[in-house]
């Protein structure tokens, strides 16, 4: 079976060529297998984000190789990415990012019929998926009216909506408090376990990487196991 992520000899700098050149980072080797939930522990400005653009093909290496389900990204044109980011990727951020103007339910749904399904089986998906976070009864909610922990779990829930095979976090339960990070977390980790998919998370909290099945290092721009 392919790993759901690989990423080989990944290097990525910037102001290429001037004095203040920053090569943030240097030869990074990881991958993901299918399943599997590795937490990404890395300081402040060590390059834990730019990995994570990469690995999502958000951003592009200067050098190496980014595979997702044994497919070379490598030369991939910008609607072939986009395509891959749709079906494949799921993303989640420290700050959820939900579209305040649509309900809870409505910001799982609209990633789903733009990635053409239909009306009544994406509104079935949502609920199933907001079930399984337990705010099921916030569905009808706005952004606004809930509380971080509630719209954190909206976000969780509209970035498996198209059920990729790699889920991306990037400090997902990072801007809130030690209580409701726990319990968000906690619904996270069940909805992953629950779909069987890969996930990638960066996060500072050791304690929570613990939970996961194994955690890697980011250190001087490589990942260090």
């Amino acid at each position: 079976m392919s790993d759901a992520l690989a990423l080989s000899g990944i290097e990525k700098g910037y102001n290429h060529g001037r004095p203040n050149e920053i090569n943030v980072l240097r030869g990074v080797d990881l991958s993901v297998k299918p399943g599997e939930v590795v937490a990404l522990v890395a300081p402040s400005g060590a390059g834990k984000s730019t990995l994570l653009h990469i690995a999502g093909l958000l951003d592009t290496p200067d050098v190496g190789q980014v595979r997702i389900g044994g497919e070379d990204m490598t030369g991939l044109g910008d609607r072939r990415r986009t395509r891959v980011r749709r079906d494949d990727v799921g993303f989640i951020y420290q700050f959820h990012h939900l579209l305040p103007e649509f309900t809870a339910l409505e910001n799982i749904v609209l990633p789903q019929l733009a990635n053409g399904a239909g009306r009544r089986a994406a509104d079935r998906r949502a609920h199933d998926l907001l079930a399984r976070v337990g705010i099921a009864d916030r569905a009808d909610h706005r952004p606004a009216a809930l509380s971080g922990g509630e719209q954190q779990r909206v976000a969780f829930c509209r970035a498996l909506a198209n059920e990729p095979r790699l889920l991306l976090a990037d400090e997902p339960t990072g801007n809130l408090d030690p209580e409701t990070s726990d319990r968000v977390f906690a619904a996270l980790m069940d909805l992953v376990r629950d779909t069987g998919l890969a996930a990638l998370i960066a996060t500072h909290n050791l304690e929570l990487a613990a939970r996961m099945d194994r955690t890697v290092r980011l250190e001087t721009g490589k990942v260090v196991l």
